[in-house]
């Protein structure tokens, strides 16, 4: 149970710069209104919403941690959550994103396609016109879904056709888990290893894992997240000694896009204190 002077941080979201429904801007100034004392934002593949999101948290007085998250090749799924990243020093990087960002496109028109064949006639043009960033990806597909009533929510588009087992599923294009990782260190910024729960692995499979990735250079876990059970929490915070990484959380919040997760709260459940932001400024000086 928090007391009364905690206070609270969400160290990932999304904005429209990715696969968010909300503006950088907009999510910080949700953030001062849910009492929140800093966040990060963590945009898939891309920092363009960065800079807007670190002007509005001057303007609100809300602490904006620079931030990514960068999909690597890893079966089911595997994200790596880059901090504080020097946002000028990404442009030694942005090539190897530029490649990411191809293949999303790619595999964007496989997808439309898939489901013009399965008789859903939606196009590419307003896949465009839903995402507002550079970067469209499978919720922007599937809230066109919702928009021309073929399903009634993005969970039911996911579920019967955009995830993993989605009858219009493709895999795209993604760097190595050690590319990754070595990408945000390169741009001075700390690797992170974002939802563990989301891996699909045994607590020895994923003990043996972060062993590895530890190699690679991980600085930290996400162990704190909108989808944990209470066993699952207390075994990341378990890993998370055992291989001296950083503790990290957040809500993995996308506003209309994800529907039922809220800013700072989740589920409802989610309490990130800022102490872990403070060890995670601490671990960039050092």
């Amino acid at each position: 149970m928090k007391n009364n002077t905690t206070k609270l941080i969400d160290l990932h979201t999304h904005s429209t710069a990715s696969d968010g429904s909300m503006s950088p801007a907009e999510i910080v100034r949700l953030a001062r209104e849910k009492g929140l004392s800093a966040i990060a934002l963590t945009d898939h593949d891309t920092v363009d919403g960065v800079e807007e999101a670190l002007e509005e948290g001057k303007r609100s007085g809300v602490e904006v941690i620079p931030g990514i998250e960068i999909s690597v090749d890893f079966k089911p799924e595997m994200h790596i959550l880059g901090y504080f990243p020097d946002i000028n020093g990404y442009t030694g990087i942005r090539q190897e994103l530029e490649v990411v960002k191809q293949g999303r496109e790619v595999r964007n028109k496989k997808i439309i396609n898939r489901l013009n064949e399965l008789g859903i006639d939606i196009t590419l043009e307003e896949v465009k016109g839903v995402a507002l960033g550079d970067i469209m990806g499978r919720p922007h597909i599937a809230r066109v879904l919702v928009n021309r009533g073929f399903v009634s929510s993005i969970d039911e588009a996911f579920d019967r056709y955009l995830c993993r087992e989605g009858l219009a599923y493709f895999k795209r294009v993604e760097l190595k888990p050690g590319d990754g990782i070595n990408a945000i260190r390169n741009a001075g910024g700390l690797p992170v290893l974002a939802h563990p729960v989301f891996l699909g692995k045994s607590h020895g499979e994923l003990d043996t894992l972060l062993a590895e990735l530890k190699e690679f250079g991980l600085a930290g876990i996400e162990a704190l997240y909108s989808e944990n059970s209470k066993e699952d929490t207390g075994n990341f915070l378990r890993l998370a000694i055992k291989y001296e990484l950083l503790v990290t959380g957040g809500s993995d919040f996308h506003g209309s896009f994800k529907p039922g997760i809220e800013l700072g709260r989740g589920r409802g459940r989610l309490e990130v204190p800022y102490e872990l932001l403070e060890k995670l400024r601490g671990a960039v000086r050092a």
